[in-house]
């Protein structure tokens, strides 16, 4: 096993591209957080990534049931906190994912000039 040199903790091996593509595959390319369709354009493919459910850097096992498909913007977001389940890391990515939209609509509306 590798060792997390921010924790100094062995944390399992990163997924493997064969293991990658099974997560994917089972999950039908779609992100399991946000709902993002990895087969509907060549852009969304290449956001397509699996996520460790249980951080890997809080000994979060390599086994499907602890790896989904994930889009990175949900992954960034997810980070590496650890949450009581799937469905709480789930809502806490939505959360955030919609207070960073409203915050971007806001910059987008607002003339710079007015920001300052």
């Amino acid at each position: 096993m590798p060792l997390d040199l921010a924790t100094l903790t062995l944390v399992s091996k990163p997924v493997t591209m064969d293991e990658g593509i099974r997560v994917l595959e089972r999950d039908g390319y779609r992100c399991r957080y946000c709902g993002l369709d990895g087969t509907a354009s060549f852009e969304n493919a290449l956001v397509m990534s699996v996520d460790f459910v249980v951080p890997r850097a809080h000994k979060g096992r390599k086994d499907p049931e602890n790896l989904v498909a994930c889009c990175r913007p949900c992954n960034m977001i997810k980070g590496r906190r650890v949450y009581d389940s799937f469905e709480a890391a789930k809502s806490y990515v939505l959360a955030r994912r919609e207070d960073l939209r409203k915050a971007w609509e806001l910059k987008r509306v607002r003339p710079l000039s007015q920001s300052a």
